[in-house]
Parts: C-alpha cells; sequence; structure tokens
C-alpha cells in the first residue's frame, strides 16, 4: 500500500493478530474482571527512603541508560531524518528521559528509559511528527486514567507483540549497521565494535560470571548487556591507538 495506509502496517499487524489470537483462545481476558470505571493513580504511595547503595546503583545505570539514549537518538535522526542529532536534540533526549523518569518514580513506578523499538516504527513509517508521536502518549496517559483501556493492551499476546517487533527489531540493527559504516571500518573501529558486541552479549548469557563481585556491581552488569558493551566499547577507545598513530608507524 501507499500513503496512510503504508504508514498503518503495523496496527493493522497488531490489530489482525489480537483478533486472531482472540479467535484461538490465546487470549486471557480473566484481567478484564472487576475493573474499576475510572482509577486515579496516586502520588508517592510509598515512603521515601534514601538508600545509599540504591542510590548509587540508580546513578550508575542512569549513566548507562544516558548511553542508549544517545544512541536511541542519533538512530532515530539517521533513520527518520536522514541527519546526525543536533546537541540540543541529544541534551533534550537526555533531560527528557530523567525527567519522566522523577515524574514515574513520584507515582511509585519503576524508572523509565527509552525504547528502541519505536526506531524500527519510524524507520518503517518515516512519522516523526511530534503530533502523531504526542498523541500515542495521551493514549498511554488516558489508559493510566481508564484500566479497561490499559488491560486491552496487558491482554496482548506476546506472539502478537513478536511478529509485530521483528521488522521493527531487524531495522535497528540495520541502522546501527550504517551508523557504524559512517564511522568507517578502519581496523581501530572494527576491533572496538566487535569486541563490544560479543563481550556485551556473551557476558549476559553466563551471568554467573560475576558471582563473586559486589552486589552492585552484579545489578549492574550481570543482566544488562548495554552496560557491559558500553563499558567496553568506553575503555577500547581510550586505551587503543588512534588511527593516525598506526598510520604514522608504518610510515616510519
Amino acid at each position: 500500500m501507499k500513503g496512510t495506509a503504508k504508514q498503518l502496517s503495523v496496527l493493522f499487524g497488531l490489530v489482525v493478530g489480537y483478533v486472531a489470537a482472540m479467535a484461538m483462545g490465546k487470549v486471557d481476558l480473566s484481567g478484564f474482571a472487576h475493573l474499576q470505571i475510572v482509577s486515579v493513580p496516586r502520588i508517592m504511595p510509598f515512603k521515601p527512603e534514601f538508600a545509599p547503595g540504591a542510590i548509587i546503583s540508580l546513578g550508575l545505570l542512569y549513566v548507562v541508560s544516558s548511553v542508549e539514549v544517545l544512541g536511541d537518538t542519533a538512530a532515530l535522526t539517521k533513520v527518520g531524518l536522514n541527519r546526525l542529532p543536533t546537541e540540543r536534540e541529544t541534551a533534550g533526549a537526555i533531560a527528557g528521559d530523567g525527567l519522566i523518569s522523577s515524574v514515574s518514580g513520584l507515582f511509585g513506578c519503576l524508572p523509565l528509559t527509552s525504547f528502541a523499538q519505536n526506531i524500527g516504527l519510524v524507520a518503517m513509517t518515516k512519522v516523526v511528527n511530534r503530533k502523531v508521536i504526542l498523541s500515542g502518549g495521551l493514549i498511554l496517559i488516558l489508559a493510566s486514567f481508564v484500566p479497561a483501556i490499559a488491560e486491552v493492551f496487558n491482554s496482548m499476546p506476546q506472539a502478537v507483540l513478536g511478529g509485530c517487533t521483528i521488522m521493527m527489531f531487524g531495522n535497528i540493527i540495520l541502522s546501527g549497521f550504517q551508523m557504524i559504516a559512517e564511522a568507517g571500518f578502519t581496523q581501530r573501529n572494527i576491533t572496538i565494535a566487535a569486541l563490544s558486541l560479543t563481550i556485551g552479549i556473551g557476558f549476559t548469557q553466563v551471568s554467573n560470571i560475576f558471582v563473586h563481585f559486589p552486589a552492585l556491581f552484579q545489578q549492574i552488569f550481570a543482566s544488562n548487556c548495554i552496560a557491559v558493551a558500553f563499558v567496553v566499547a568506553l575503555i577500547l577507545s581510550l586505551v587503543l591507538p588512534s588511527e593516525e598513530h598506526f598510520l604514522a608507524a608504518r610510515e616510519d
């Protein structure tokens, strides 16, 4: 299809998949029983407690989260606008990520982070209109006040979500390859990218490798491949000689 119909392909897949799953009895509708008509979120449902360990853990996690936001922002502008993000856009993305997490905490929810799935969606639809993105946010806010709407999303089978995200995650991987290609396939860049990816994914597949590390270290790195890949890439970028150094050594 073309135009708006093409841009609605993912939504069409979700609706058709949901209906098909419902016809096959794969949708759990028990969550709709005894739903309230309106639900008002409670502000500060928990008593504040200042635990140094938790504060340090979240602080370190948000350093990693900021790196993820940097990557997501760069990938988003690349696939949607065919350019790199400006400094203002990057700073705004990181600040917005921290702000919404602070607001989330006030309602007793977990901190939030950027979702790479949206990059795949933008890559497929090329829609980066702020009004469209705002409408998605408003729907989520409405779902927080109307439990029936939230339960529609919660009852969606994983198979339906997985089917719709296959193409999205494929686009995310491709956009990452494009960004690496633009940086150039020098020996230094290849080494950094290869070791970061393999160690980042590999270590989290055998998380017991961190069993003798402090609990704080395990919380951050044992199941977070982004954190491991970030640290490896950062260390390699600081330690490995520059490409100019290699060229000068060859000339000598």
